[in-house]
């Protein structure tokens, strides 16, 4: 009988270090996924700088691919799927981690560790709610239209001037890839420890690749919404 209490103890440890480990696998993977999107959405939106014409193409092209294979959107669809289940999954597992981290940790405990976290480490879960939060708008405002001030009738690239040339949404905007820009750079590094791609030789270049990779991209989200503050998209 005492044999296998301990046995059953030494069990419970090892069953929720695989746990976590799945949890955080989960979340590597849905967020690489997500970083993919960022990628081809922020390639996409640098396309008007090359006109109303051009980028009212590409979004017309988005809305065709596959076809006459697969009817109009099908594609679009898929992605719109995979997308969403990506952030559902992202979100469930971090805030499974997070109660687990909390569930595990005694009250008042502090490490130099915890205390020299980054800004960014502590601030994951709420960046990552703003963020979510202004997606949510995001989509309202340029995708659907209904929060747009050319309303749903105009075409992409009409919303997409009309919307960044009110400063206080371009500021929104700005605050919220900034917050994403930290979110990234913070989980980059935690993937690659998660996948097993980092070590303490490596901790350094995975840390500067995060965080130039991170301004790269935030960097080409910005500069369209501030182009057409400044007239030079319009």
């Amino acid at each position: 009988m005492v044999t296998g209490t301990q046995s059953g103890q030494r069990r419970t440890p090892k069953a929720a270090k695989t746990s976590s480990v799945f949890k955080k696998a989960v979340m590597a993977v849905s967020g690489i996924i997500l970083v993919l999107y960022l990628i081809a959405h922020m390639i996409g939106n640098l396309k008007a700088f090359a006109g109303r014409e051009s980028f009212n193409h590409y979004s017309e092209w988005i809305r065709t691919i596959g076809e006459p294979a697969v009817p109009a959107q099908t594609t679009l669809w898929i992605i719109r799927v995979v997308l969403l289940v990506a952030v559902i999954a992202h979100i469930v597992s971090a805030v499974l981690l997070w109660r687990q981290a909390k569930r595990a940790r005694p009250e008042g405990y502090v490490t130099k560790k915890a205390v020299a976290q980054s800004y960014a480490s502590r601030t994951m879960r709420w960046g990552g709610v703003i963020v979510l939060a202004f997606i949510i708008y995001h989509i309202l405002d340029l995708t659907l239209g209904v929060a747009n001030p050319d309303g749903t009738g105009s075409t992409p690239y009409d919303r997409l001037v009309a919307g960044f040339n009110n400063p206080i949404v371009v500021i929104a905007y700005a605050i919220s890839l900034i917050l994403l820009g930290m979110h990234l750079r913070h989980g980059i590094w935690s993937a690659t420890q998660t996948l097993g791609q980092s070590n303490k030789r490596r901790e350094r270049t995975v840390s500067l690749f995060a965080l130039g990779f991170s301004v790269v991209l935030i960097g080409g989200f910005l500069l369209v919404p501030f182009s057409v503050l400044s007239g030079l998209i319009d």
